[in-house]
């Protein structure tokens, strides 16, 4: 059984910080072997992405806050709001934007290291 708390993420490197703009607190990764990350991201009202899993497939739960999420090849805006989720099921290429702070709980198969960066693309590489 594993179990973990924000502290511990802290004290471990399990919790990274773009100051003003994101946290991420990475509860399970690659060396956990369960086959997922599970992650708790918060984003700054205001802050907008523009992102692409091209390695990836990502499931977000929005536990508080309000956004959008923008699909790039339709154009199609979805607004976001506690219990509202959203799916990258086929790598889509997207834009999120926080119009409050948003808290979301995001999973990631396969599983991320936990040193991944966003490339150009606003993707993961496979690490």
């Amino acid at each position: 059984m594993i179990v973990r708390n924000l502290d511990q993420l802290k004290a471990s490197g399990g919790y990274q910080e773009k100051a003003g703009v994101w946290t991420s607190a990475r509860y399970l990764m690659k060396t956990d072997d369960v086959g997922f990350t599970l992650t708790q991201t918060t984003i700054c009202a205001g802050s907008e992405f523009t992102m692409e899993y091209k390695n990836h497939i990502e499931a977000n739960l929005v536990i508080e806050g309000t956004g959008e999420v923008t699909d790039a090849a339709t154009g199609t805006v979805h607004t976001l709001k506690p219990g509202s989720m959203y799916t990258l099921n086929k790598h889509d290429r997207h834009s999120l934007k926080a119009l409050t702070e948003m808290r979301l709980v995001c999973i990631f198969t396969p599983a991320l290291v936990g040193t991944e960066t966003h490339d150009e693309d606003g993707s993961y590489p496979l690490l």
